[in-house]
């Protein structure tokens, strides 16, 4: 884990400044600020959040993992199968 910490003032009017070399290093113009009681955690957020995301559980799927057009097309088919007039 890389740790480098900065320092920053902020203004009268609650503005803070975030290092050059900071911003240009994650790349973006949006943060997330999260209060956690006794310390605030600055968190960069990507341009387009759905992208970054995209992957991020396939390490978790493991062997069983199916595509999201077979999860729907099994859900389909079950509600086929239990529609109107269906043998339950």
């Amino acid at each position: 884990m890389l740790l480098r910490m900065k320092q920053a003032r902020i203004s009268r009017g609650g503005q803070v400044s975030i290092p050059a070399d900071v911003r240009h290093r994650w790349k973006t113009d949006r943060i997330m600020i999260e209060d956690q009681g006794d310390q605030v955690i600055v968190r960069p957020l990507p341009d387009d959040p759905i992208g970054a995301a995209r992957g991020y559980l396939r390490p978790f799927a493991g062997e069983d993992a199916i595509t999201s057009d077979a999860a729907r097309a099994r859900t389909r088919a079950e509600e086929a199968d239990s529609g109107p007039g269906a043998i339950r």
